[in-house]
C-alpha cells in the first residue's frame, strides 16, 4: 500500500529538469523571433533522485495546476529578464503550456532581434548546445511506496503551481537521473524522504500506543467477564446451602 502524503511540501518548491530529444528552435517569419519548444516535464518516467528514491509524475497531475503566471529564463536565473511569459496561458502571452501525452509541453516566442540573451540561447539550442529543459514547481499531493526499502518509489498524484520553465545546460536529470550537477534539488529530495519517513514512523508508533490500549481493554474485558461467571458461580452455592 502506498502512503498519500498532502501535508508535506507543501510550501517547498520543487525543481526537476529534464534532456529531451525534441528541445528545438523554429524561427518565426518575419516577425524577428524565435521560437523554442519542447516539454519540460514527461509523464510515467521513473526518475533515480540522488538514488534517494525514484520519482515518477503521474499522468493527470497537472489537472488542478495553477498556471496564472508563469516565466522563461535561462538556467533559473530569476534575477535576469525573463526571455517570456505565460499569463493565466492566454492567446496572447509569449510563452504557452500544453499538457499533452507526453507531459508539460512548452512554447516560448523569444525576441531574438532585440535581446542579445534570447539570441543566445535560440543559437545555442539549434546548435543542440543546450538540449535541457526544466521546471519549477510546487507539489499539491504525492503518494510513496516502498518506504520500508533501501530506495522508495515517490509517485507525484498532483502538481499545485508551475513558477517558471527554464532552459538548461546541464539537465538534472537525462529522464532517468537527477544527479549531484544540482545540489539544492538533491537537498530537498533528502529533506522530503526523510520527513515522509519520520511521518511514517510517527504514525507506526501511535499504531504500537492504540494497539496497546485495544489490548488492554480486550484484556480487561476478559477478565471482567471470567469474575462475573465466578460471582454466578459463588451466588449459585450460597443459594442451596
Amino acid at each position: 500500500m502506498g502512503k498519500k502524503n498532502k501535508e508535506f511540501d507543501k510550501e517547498m518548491m520543487v525543481t526537476r529538469s529534464f534532456n529531451v530529444p525534441d528541445f528545438r528552435a523554429t524561427q518565426i517569419p518575419d516577425q524577428g523571433q524565435g521560437r523554442l519548444e519542447g516539454h519540460a516535464a514527461v509523464f510515467d518516467s521513473m526518475t533515480s533522485i540522488g538514488g534517494y528514491y525514484n520519482e515518477i509524475i503521474q499522468r493527470g497531475a497537472f489537472d488542478q495546476c495553477n498556471f496564472d503566471d508563469v516565466l522563461f529564463f535561462i538556467n533559473h536565473d530569476c534575477e535576469e529578464i525573463p526571455l517570456a511569459r505565460s499569463r493565466r496561458n492566454n492567446s496572447n502571452s509569449t510563452m504557452q503550456l500544453l499538457v499533452d501525452n507526453i507531459g508539460l509541453s512548452v512554447r516560448a516566442d523569444i525576441d531574438t532581434e532585440n535581446n542579445s540573451d534570447a539570441k543566445g540561447l535560440y543559437s545555442a539550442v539549434d546548435r543542440g548546445d543546450v538540449s535541457g529543459m526544466s521546471f519549477c514547481f510546487r507539489v499539491k499531493e504525492d503518494k510513496w511506496d516502498g518506504l520500508d526499502t533501501e530506495v522508495p518509489t515517490r509517485t507525484i498524484i498532483s502538481i499545485a503551481k508551475v513558477y517558471e520553465v527554464s532552459a538548461v545546460n546541464n539537465p538534472a536529470y537525462d529522464l532517468t537521473d537527477i544527479n549531484a550537477r544540482d545540489k539544492s534539488a538533491l537537498d530537498n529530495a533528502k529533506l522530503a524522504l526523510d520527513n515522509v519517513r519520520s511521518q511514517l514512523l510517527d504514525n507506526d508508533k501511535e499504531l504500537d500506543i492504540n494497539k496497546l490500549r485495544n489490548d488492554q481493554e480486550v484484556l480487561r474485558a476478559f477478565r471482567a467477564r471470567i469474575n462475573e461467571k465466578k460471582n454466578k458461580r459463588e451466588e449459585g452455592v450460597n443459594k442451596y446451602e
